[in-house]
């Protein structure tokens, strides 16, 4: 052991012990007084007299536990992961979900033990405990669960969520769908079996998911498992905008969310929108400029404009078609036309068996190769398409929809880092609980992303290694602490100081 001063003056302890796993340097800076100081050096004193050395049992009495005997390693009394902990604390707060929840201990508990290490809610018990934070009794944990399933306790965080980012006529709104299933055979009107987005038999429950444009969840909601995607968007759209009392936001969704009675609706209620359009057919102005350039390759990032103008019988606003080209999209497309045609051709020539194959038609009995749906996939391939009623040029609604994959970042945060499932419940009412949880958990870790520029896995990995321990030196409490890398310190500072923006 050995003590310095600080450049503030302080008394720096180093305390140096052995343990099976190797030696290890704990370093407390503080300031320190004389007699703990005198302590910990008699401590250290014994221990180097009586190394190797052993003791003869006379069966007397044992000394204290609390005190340090002759070579006896000095007690730690409690470990915590205090900066871990803080870190998460404060972006819970920063995000306003204290005050949303008038500080419910038992909810901030098992939002950041979700994001610390996703498991049972019994388990994260146990999490909270290795954290070094007083975990709350299961029953009281049990008895909060219905009050957390309330709508009006996911209203209050979702309130908080649309806080941090500015809401207007003009925001981006993303929406997107997930399923997650149940181990479970029959259905229960909720969890129902469906179209499964990870292609299992189980009943599920579906899940609609809505962010602003950098993926910063807004508003989850959950639906039956058997019920369409499509149906989905619109309640979602209907409640958001009638909680924050918005006139007109600008939803981008994906061709796959938006029916045709979808579209029809959001125009009818003159909400903006930016929607992936299917292309059944070769657009009129992609067909004219192959008349005009034959012989001559698209360039890779063409836009074609294509406008649709609404008639003075129209309940709708003017729309604008966008179908771009991207060679790298042809050349995956084109390779996968190839293997299904040859497969085709294959099964056409009764060398395979016919399995499920667009480019093979049947008339009568008889099988053959579909060669007019082949060349018209052909001339499709690198073709995507969008539409909006937006005055917006190419690039910003183009741009604006391939942020859709940070909802998708959202969801895949939500199933893997946060184990959104599996869930442990069977009732409604828990398994709304569990979702409001996630959506917290999920809110607070964007947060940290953001804000550091760390993916949570990484921050969550590299913090809880540090932490802050308390050692016993006689009648003494010394605190100490694993001295921080510099890249972790500075990411500290920078959550600690942050003023609240999202």
């Amino acid at each position: 052991m050995r003590t310095v001063k600080t450049a503030s003056g302080a008394t720096a302890v180093q305390i140096v012990y052995s343990s099976r796993r190797g030696s290890r340097d704990i370093e407390h800076i503080g300031s320190a007084h004389d007699d703990v100081e005198l302590e910990l050096l008699k401590a250290a004193a014994r221990q180097r007299m009586a190394a190797g050395q052993g003791e003869l049992d006379l069966g007397l009495d044992a000394e204290p536990a609390e005190s340090v005997g002759r070579g006896g390693p000095l007690a730690i009394t409690s470990a915590r992961m205090g900066h871990l902990w803080d870190a998460l604390a404060r972006g819970y707060e920063v995000l306003g979900f204290d005050e949303a929840t008038g500080s419910d201990e038992v909810f901030r508990a098992l939002v950041l033990a979700r994001i610390i290490e996703p498991t049972s809610k019994l388990d994260s018990l146990r999490v909270l405990e290795e954290v070094g934070v007083d975990p709350p009794a299961y029953r009281t944990l049990v008895r909060r669960l219905p009050v957390f399933a309330e709508a009006s306790w996911r209203k209050k965080l979702a309130a908080a969520c649309a806080a941090q980012v500015d809401l207007g006529p003009a925001s981006l709104v993303l929406y997107d769908v997930s399923t997650l299933y149940f181990e479970t055979d029959a259905g229960d009107g909720f969890r129902e079996p469906g179209f499964s987005k990870e292609r299992r038999l189980e009943p599920q429950i579906t899940i609609g998911l809505l962010t602003n444009e950098s993926g910063f969840p807004l508003m989850v909601n959950a639906f039956e498992g058997n019920r369409a995607e499509t149906t989905t968007m619109l309640p979602v759209i209907r409640e958001f905008m009638k909680a924050h009392r918005l006139a007109d936001v600008t939803i981008v969704a994906d061709a796959g969310m938006v029916s045709d009675a979808n579209k029809r609706a959001l125009e009818t209620e003159g909400l903006s929108f930016i929607l992936g359009a299917r292309v059944p057919d070769i657009p009129y102005v992609v067909k004219k400029w192959r008349q005009n350039h034959p012989d001559t390759e698209i360039p890779d990032g063409h836009v074609f404009t294509q406008p649709w103008p609404a008639a003075r019988s129209d309940k709708r606003r003017d729309q604008i078609f966008y179908y771009q080209y991207r060679a790298d999209r042809a050349r995956r497309t084109l390779r996968g036309i190839d293997e299904q045609v040859a497969k085709a051709e294959k099964a056409v020539q009764g060398l395979a068996s016919v399995k499920r194959n667009r480019f093979i038609s049947v008339t009568g009995g008889t099988k053959k190769v579909n060669r007019e749906l082949e060349t018209k996939a052909r001339a499709l391939a690198g073709i995507k398409g969008y539409v909006t009623n937006l005055d917006a040029g190419p690039e910003f609604v183009i741009d604006a929809y391939h942020r859709l994959f940070n909802v998708e970042k959202s969801f895949r945060m939500s199933k893997s880092d946060l184990a959104a499932r599996p869930i442990y419940h069977h009732k409604r009412d828990s398994i709304e609980a569990h979702l409001t949880i996630v959506f917290a958990a999920l809110a607070v870790s964007r947060w940290i992303e953001d804000t550091t520029g760390w993916s949570i896995k990484k921050f969550i990995r590299t913090t809880r290694r540090y932490r802050t321990i308390e050692i016993q030196a006689g009648a003494h409490t010394i605190t100490a602490a694993d001295p921080l890398p510099n890249d972790l310190r500075e990411i500290l500072r920078t959550i600690h100081g942050h003023d609240g923006a999202h």
